[in-house]
């Protein structure tokens, strides 16, 4: 499997981004190739410009902007989700990496 580039957008990157360690510790100990990082939403456009991203998940709490990025990513082929809330809240990484993973069809 080629590296999979994982980003995960909220409202201000800053929770998201224990998640982002959680989920790399996971891939790690699956031997899986990942680039998985958090952005802020407002700050989302210029990285989906600047990188070569796999799948976009958005974070419980700007599960509202799901249609603007589903329009943003239309043209991209890009799967897009929301993070689920538990799993968000649990800071489960493991369930987030398998729900990302299962978008991009891995």
């Amino acid at each position: 499997m080629s590296k999979k580039t994982i980003m995960l957008v909220c409202s201000a990157g800053m929770s998201t981004s224990m998640l982002v360690t959680k989920m790399q510790k996971a891939a790690d100990e699956q031997g899986l190739e990942t680039d998985i990082f958090a952005v802020s939403a407002s700050d989302a456009d210029n990285n989906l410009a600047a990188k070569n991203v796999d799948v976009l998940l958005l974070g419980p709490q700007v599960r509202f902007m799901k249609g603007q990025f589903e329009e943003k990513l239309a043209d991209k082929g890009i799967p897009l989700d929301v993070i689920d809330m538990k799993d968000y809240g649990m800071m489960n990484g493991p369930n987030v990496l398998a729900q990302a993973l299962k978008l991009i069809g891995e």
